[in-house]
């Protein structure tokens, strides 16, 4: 084979991976530049009334494209459905808690802790222990222990942590939700979660949640860490092997950490740059390490 001919072949080859990769990438920039524009929201609406805009904004937005009334429930569909609503609104809500006192790229790592979790206890191999270790090792890392003063907030601790618990329920109920539901599982859980969170925002922040400029910030923040993340994650899901999907999803902790340092300013110490490292280590490793079964 002639050289341009043996180049062409291999970009050709090549280039089907790159959209999907390209697709996954630009997910979760859009998911933590989005987290970013949340955050200008606290001052003025607080945490609670933040989620409030980004689940029901998100929800009608999903909504629109994906006409949920035409999904077909029954008692027995049902209650993964609620219970995949209900885990994605207190995921939210614990998460921009965590927000308000810890930065984007420790809360995202810590968060990590609940999809790694599903990861590993699905797991039979001893190889896994070793990423429970790594992983385990960065979270304590994380943890406000002594009296250094660049220690955490023990509150927002818990909240990412809380949150990692609750994405940990979102994938399981997920899956099931999913097959039952299809694509239409995703706005269906997101008009639940909202349904669930919106009163407590409006407890919170009141007719605030109404000003014209905060409605306009919500509406980036849903487009941004919502409706646009979901359907490049599709796009990605369509094309990527369930593993590769995997490996990449796992960059999430530090991108979201040079996303906060970009556009927040959230500088951490490199034993917290080393924390996450450990935890996107320990995240790559379960996944290559997974089963086929486990892979999809």
């Amino acid at each position: 084979m002639k050289p341009n001919a043996f180049l062409a072949s291999r970009m050709a080859a090549a280039f089907p991976m790159l959209v999907p990769v390209g697709a996954l990438l630009l997910a979760m920039l859009s998911i933590t530049s989005g987290v970013s524009v949340a955050k200008t929201l606290f001052p003025v609406v607080g945490a609670e009334g933040t989620t409030a805009l980004r689940l029901s904004l998100a929800a009608l937005m999903l909504a629109l494209v994906f006409r949920p009334w035409r999904a077909r429930l029954s008692r027995r569909n049902a209650l993964p459905l609620l219970l995949y609503g209900g885990s994605l609104g207190a995921m939210n809500l614990l998460f921009y808690m965590a927000l308000e006192t810890v930065p984007l790229g420790v809360t995202i790592a810590l968060e990590f802790s609940g999809p790694l979790a599903v990861a590993v206890f699905a797991s039979r191999r001893r190889i896994d222990l070793l990423w429970v270790a790594l992983a385990a090792a960065g979270l304590l890392l994380l943890l406000p222990l002594g009296s250094s003063v660049g220690a955490l907030d023990w509150r927002g601790v818990c909240f990412a942590l809380g949150a990692g618990v609750f994405w940990a329920l979102y994938i399981l109920a997920g899956q099931r939700a999913g097959a039952e539901h299809g694509a239409q599982a995703a706005a269906l859980g997101m008009i639940i979660g909202g349904l669930l969170v919106t009163p407590v925002g409006i407890a919170h922040a009141g007719s605030a949640l109404l000003e014209p400029a905060v409605l306009l910030a919500g509406a980036v923040v849903a487009l941004l860490s919502g409706a646009l993340p979901y359907a490049l994650e599709m796009v990605a899901l369509r094309r990527l092997p369930t593993q590769t999907f995997g490996t990449l999803t796992s960059a999430e902790p530090a991108i979201g950490a040079m996303v906060g340092l970009a556009l927040l300013g959230e500088l951490l110490s490199p034993v917290q740059w080393l924390a996450i490292g450990m935890i996107v280590l320990a995240s790559v490793g379960t996944t290559l390490s997974a089963s086929p079964n486990l892979r999809g």
